[in-house]
């Protein structure tokens, strides 16, 4: 292998030849090619993990704030959950123990005549009603004076 004179004594052209010829598998592209370059250090570990923290965590407690309103609250905890997972082993646990409820949850919805089906549904949106007058009514807005003036 040729060696060619330069600043650093020919060691770049060495470590290229060296990394050409090695059989370790090439570096991942992409967001995780990127996201592994950030890890390969202390400072970029715990800046990713208090990054990842801290958006997961806005995230899950957004989600958590909207459950009980009509939308997409349970959708935005298990995103937030899922971020939360890429970078802290609890959150994949976790996230593991929810979708096995939600789905032995569905699973047994599924098995359930139509009587209690229609009980569930009837349930979920009296409770989404109430939720969303009393939310209404905490803002200074009462549905039920309004309504009184259609009727």
């Amino acid at each position: 292998m040729p060696i060619h004179d330069s600043e650093t004594g020919g060691a770049d052209a060495v470590k290229d030849e060296a990394a050409r010829a090695s059989d370790m598998p090439a570096r991942r592209g992409g967001l995780n090619g990127w996201l592994d370059g950030v890890r390969s250090t202390r400072t970029g570990a715990l800046t990713l993990k208090i990054v990842i923290g801290v958006i997961g965590a806005v995230m899950v407690i957004g989600g958590l704030i909207m459950v009980p309103f009509p939308g997409p609250g349970w959708l935005v905890v298990f995103a937030g959950l899922a971020v939360l997972a890429t970078e802290f082993h609890w959150a994949r646990r976790v996230l593991e123990f929810g979708k096995r409820t939600l789905h032995a949850w569905t699973e047994w919805y599924k098995r359930q005549g139509w009587p209690l089906r229609i009980v569930v549904l009837l349930v979920t949106v009296a409770v989404a009603a109430t939720i969303v007058y009393f939310g209404m009514k905490a803002v200074g807005i009462d549905l039920l004076l309004l309504s009184r003036r259609f009727f």
